[in-house]
């Protein structure tokens, strides 16, 4: 659906051209490192990663051409609160660095199921956890890059979407199964600042055309298409407030502070794409250093992509507002409406050619970024927590293979979920997004919540707490899926009594509901000993005493009575040495020695913490004043 005069100018194609040699060479590159050939020097980098690329990474990890086509879209249908979703970070990277990386360095775990597995015992749990963010990778991230990124060169350079994608991933592919995280995360740093300045190009023209933001305030209340009979289709009043009424408002201020703030904290704080680049690090302090970076980088997308796709309303808004199916269809391909198109709209109308070019290898290297650290994550997720589970004595060399294979199938499975993700909550990408975190993420948040932070949750309690907080969502989750939500004026299928509640508040209940679970539980089970316990929950994060890993004791309290530490225990199964280096069993006998980060430079922590308080004051700032 590329718009008239969107041919292919050989400047871009020179641009683009000079994109993909750069990433090339860097997967190259990586080819001549050492330790690929190890799973922590793969999946891990060797932990050797300084704070740049730390940073660096975990922002480009988080921005994808999702975010350009959905944050932008999103911003363009409804106005500025959808960038609460990108500010929310700013404090829960803080967090991340803070609060839960020093206690999963200290654990000596390489994945977040692995986390769970020491912390409660058993492998039901961590082959949960493992299929369950897999699966989140397939529907809410995979999918939904390769379709905002096949948008995009749609809209820009009329290629074949399906062709495109396949392109893409191809290239992807070169560097993310040859060089393995390192390769990534060097990637990311180059990747990070084609996206800030080809962003701010495309931002500063687009504003530019409306009048500044000024021009904005005053003209994007008036974009709506020409002869509109009814209110769909018409600006949103509180388009410029990021704190809308709790029940009116499309993004209400309840839902935005408490339910995504559970979001923001189960991606940033438990999801496997995120913690591992902080694992990469090569010290505390720097992981610190490197959620500050990423923190400060936060602060851009309100102002690169929402205020763009704000201003592409005003500039097309019979296409980017289109209410109409058939005038939807006519315009951008979906009936289900065009508000995806209106960055791709500004790149095809605004910039030059060699500009174009800049802007889509921008794009580019938002959906490369942010599909190789999936696809890196998902590897070390099924290598590590499925497949060595069920192949125990496989050795190094058929892990790194069953990781790589198992990428090719999660493509797969991504490009047959790409009609629903086109179809979903009337074409808002952004918001489909959140809608599907909302229900399935919640739960895994409240169970890694209650293990850090209360040392009497069990394993029972966090199993069934787990598969509770699924069934609740899924009684939400598919009949929005299979009768869907509808649009303005074409109401869904979904009963109000399922489908009512925002998702953003069903989002906090979720959370809530699967906390009394797992609470309940607990408590009628007997409390995991102490010894079992240092190093994996707050209280005892600094503890130097050994830990005895669950399942590898059962201590008798009296004559003839045994008492079983954990009824589903399975025998240790080698894990990566936290120092890095290849793999290493757990200990003799499951007997895990302390493994504190390396020591840090007092000065570099101080400076550490008073740009994580500047970073703090500068997000409140930017919330009080947007409110």
């Amino acid at each position: 659906m590329g718009q008239e005069g969107a041919a292919v100018n050989p400047w871009d194609l020179g641009v683009i051209g000079g994109y993909f040699g750069l990433i090339l060479a860097i997967g190259l590159w990586s080819l001549r490192r050492g330790g690929r050939g190890t799973v922590s020097g793969y999946f891990l980098a060797g932990r050797s990663m300084a704070w740049g690329p730390v940073g660096a990474s975990l922002f480009a990890s988080n921005i994808g051409s999702g975010h350009f086509v959905g944050l932008a879209g999103t911003g363009a249908a409804g106005g500025i609160a959808v960038g609460g979703f990108e500010w929310s970070g700013m404090f829960i990277v803080l967090l991340l660095g803070w609060i839960f990386v020093p206690i999963y360095m200290r654990a000596g775990v390489s994945t977040m199921p692995e986390y769970l597995g020491l912390r409660f015992g058993g492998s039901r749990i961590r082959l949960y956890l493992s299929l369950l963010s897999l699966g989140l990778y397939v529907f809410t991230k995979i999918s939904v890059d390769m379709y905002s990124g096949a948008i995009f060169i749609q809209e820009a350079l009329g290629w074949d979407l399906y062709a495109s994608v396949g392109a893409l991933l191809g290239v992807t592919a070169i560097y993310t199964v040859t060089g393995g995280l390192a390769a990534l995360m060097f990637a990311d740093l180059l990747q990070t600042l084609i996206i800030v300045a080809g962003a701010s190009v495309l931002a500063a023209y687009a504003l530019g055309a409306v009048g500044g933001y000024e021009g904005l305030v005053e003209r994007y209340p008036l974009a709506a298409p020409q002869n509109l009979t009814g209110p769909c289709g018409r600006p949103r009043p509180d388009a410029f407030h990021l704190l809308r009424h709790p029940s009116t408002g499309d993004l209400p201020w309840p839902g935005l502070l408490l339910g995504l703030g559970i979001i923001s904290a189960w991606y940033w704080c438990t999801d496997q794409v995120i913690v591992q680049r902080c694992l990469a690090g090569r010290s505390l302090s720097h992981v610190r250093a490197g959620c500050v970076v990423c923190g400060y980088l936060k602060v851009l997308p309100m102002f690169l992509m929402v205020l763009p796709g704000m201003a592409a309303r005003v500039l097309f808004p019979e296409v980017v507002g289109c209410v109409d199916a058939q005038r939807c269809r006519r315009a951008c391909g979906t009936p289900a409406g065009c508000s995806n198109v209106a960055y791709p709209r500004l790149v095809v109308t605004l910039l030059p050619p060699g500009l174009r070019g800049l802007m889509l290898a921008v794009v580019l290297a938002a959906l490369m970024s942010s599909l190789a650290s999936i696809f890196a994550s998902a590897g070390a997720l099924f290598t590590l927590d499925v497949y060595q589970k069920l192949r125990p004595q496989a050795g190094p060399k058929q892990l790194l293979l069953a990781g790589r294979l198992w990428v090719l199938a999660m493509v797969g499975l991504s490009l047959a979920w790409l009609p629903v993700v086109e179809a979903a909550r009337g074409g808002q990408l952004f918001d489909y997004m959140q809608a599907i975190s909302s229900y399935l993420a919640p739960p895994v948040a409240a169970v890694f919540f209650l293990a850090v932070f209360v040392p009497r949750v069990n394993e029972p309690g966090a199993f069934w707490g787990l598969l509770g907080g699924l069934g609740l969502g899924l009684v939400r989750l598919v009949p929005e899926v299979t009768l869907g939500t509808g649009s303005c004026g074409a109401p869904g299928g979904c009963p109000p009594a399922l489908c009512g509640l925002h998702y953003l508040h069903f989002a906090v209940v979720l959370f809530l509901a699967t906390g009394i679970i797992v609470l309940g539980v607990s408590f009628c089970y007997p409390p995991i000993p102490r010894h079992h316990l240092h190093r994996l929950v707050f209280s005892l994060r600094h503890s130097q005493e050994p830990r005895i890993d669950l399942g590898q004791e059962a201590t008798k309290n009296g004559p003839g009575e045994v008492q079983l530490q954990d009824v589903e225990a399975e025998p240790a199964s080698p894990r990566l040495n936290p120092l890095g280096g290849g793999v290493e069993p757990s200990g003799m006998g499951g007997v895990a020695a302390a493994s504190a980060p390396s020591p840090e430079d007092p000065l570099w922590s101080r400076v550490v913490n008073i740009n994580a308080l500047i970073l703090m004051a500068v997000a409140v700032f930017l919330w009080g004043y947007f409110a």
